[in-house]
């Protein structure tokens, strides 16, 4: 839903629900998304924001990108 969703309109388009773990958010930002929400999971482990931002870093890094715009909406259909 996330990658029609910003397909079709010019405003920021958030994505969340279920988002756990970096690989989740990169899922979410692939599609699509100019930004994620990390919600329930923060009574899980409050920690997981900080976790899912240094995954995200550690991704881009791997993959020699340095602006996050490189990322959202990369999906290739």
């Amino acid at each position: 839903m996330v990658c029609q969703t910003a397909s079709r309109v010019k405003i920021p388009v958030i994505g969340m629900g279920g988002i756990t773990s970096a690989e989740d958010a990169l899922e979410f930002l692939i599609a699509g998304a100019t930004m994620v929400a990390v919600g329930t999971y923060n009574f899980v482990n409050p920690r997981t924001p900080l976790d899912v931002l240094s995954g995200i870093k550690a991704y881009m890094k791997e993959n020699r990108m340095t602006d996050i715009r490189e990322l959202i909406g990369s999906l290739e259909r």
